[in-house]
């Protein structure tokens, strides 16, 4: 089975559960972005040193976007309204979490760039 067959199959829930289950795997990986984006934000302003900032940043907008997509393509395939049990719910709040992952990794690339920007006075003076 090819990877789009599979995001396909995922998105309608067949493989596992009821019409919820390509909702739940959108909320996830939608949510697994904006954490891996808020880490390399946090990366990129220095406040912590865990990984690479551009790194991160690039992870946050892949993962977004396929968050984005899978809630997109379960959007697409539902049948039936809000409140019938096919995640349709679910479904329209991981749009904007998948891409608020891409707006935060694009942040984190944008803040990651050093030689952009001029010299920091953190002296004050």
């Amino acid at each position: 089975m090819s990877a789009t067959a599979a995001l396909m199959v995922a998105a309608e829930g067949g493989i596992i559960g009821d019409g919820r289950t390509g909702a739940n795997l959108a909320l996830g990986v939608g949510l697994l972005g904006l954490a891996v984006g808020r880490l390399a934000l946090a990366r990129a302003g220095g406040r912590i040193s865990i990984a690479n900032a551009r790194t991160g940043g690039r992870s946050a907008i892949a993962v977004g976007l396929t968050g984005t997509a899978l809630a997109v393509l379960h959007l697409a395939t539902s049948s039936g309204g809000p409140g019938t049990g096919n995640g349709l719910v679910g479904a329209i709040v991981a749009v904007p979490l998948g891409l608020g992952a891409v707006l935060l990794g694009r942040r984190a690339l944008a803040r990651s760039r050093g030689g952009d920007r001029p010299p920091v006075d953190r002296m004050g003076v």
